[in-house]
């Protein structure tokens, strides 16, 4: 068990540390012109992040103890599949569609 003081300098220390880490981009770096190198790359940040956070949730779902299950796997198809056209937000209700839809067909929500 850790003790009130530890666990409020420890919550202090990351609000710090998350503060200097975005500061030292967004404060230092906001008003200057990136190179191109770095603009390259930070175009596909959002690429590779949204799969590592969907990614997860479709193969270990908490919801089914960890099993994946059809009505996931299905969604996750179809998300991908309307996600190769290149609207994110079609992605997005496409797949969230599906994967209430398919629960639904089947019961299993």
């Amino acid at each position: 068990m850790i003790s009130d003081t530890a666990f409020w300098l420890l919550t202090a220390g990351l609000g710090i540390g998350t503060f200097l880490i975005r500061f030292s981009f967004l404060g230092l770096l906001g008003g200057r012109q990136l190179p191109d190198w770095a603009l390259l790359h930070l175009k596909y940040v959002g690429v590779a992040v949204f799969p590592a956070l969907v990614a997860p949730l479709v193969l270990w779902p908490e919801a089914t103890g960890g099993t994946p299950d059809l009505p996931r796997l299905l969604a996750a198809l179809i998300a991908f599949a309307v996600g190769l056209r290149g609207n994110v937000i079609a992605t997005i209700l496409a797949g969230m569609a599906a994967l209430y839809g398919l629960q639904f067909l089947t019961g299993s929500f």
